[in-house]
């Protein structure tokens, strides 16, 4: 069994293995527009929060499908509540929610994202 110290470290690996995957994407930038909080932006838009217990992304392009996430992993999804008009989860790392498929979270969230700005905007 890991101690709470290689779990903590595993987590924070994680985090900034994240971090460096949303910011490999063509136009991402780093942003702290609040303090204390870190997010991923592409144009003047926030794709994903990084944090280093949790992710906040765009799941979806509706509430009932970022709702998936709730359903497969309630102990680990949580929808973010005042952000947006719908579609957002926050999920935990570290938890059940394996590291593939919070790097298609971020990518999934990153490409809502981006279809929504205007095309002078959007990435080369």
């Amino acid at each position: 069994m890991a101690s709470s110290g290689q779990v903590e470290a595993n987590q924070h690996g994680l985090a900034g293995r994240l971090r460096a995957a949303a910011l490999a994407l063509p136009g991402a930038w780093e942003d702290s527009p609040w303090d204390g909080d870190t997010v991923a932006k592409v144009g003047d838009k926030i794709f994903v929060f990084l944090g280093a217990e949790s992710v906040g992304v765009k799941s979806a392009t509706s509430r009932q499908e970022a709702d998936e996430w709730l359903l497969r992993y309630p102990h680990d999804a949580s929808a973010l509540a005042y952000i947006g008009r719908h579609g957002w989860n926050s999920l935990r790392l570290g938890g059940a929610i394996g590291e593939d498929e919070l790097l298609e979270a971020i990518e999934t969230s990153y490409e809502i994202v981006v279809a929504g700005l205007p095309r002078s905007r959007r990435p080369h």
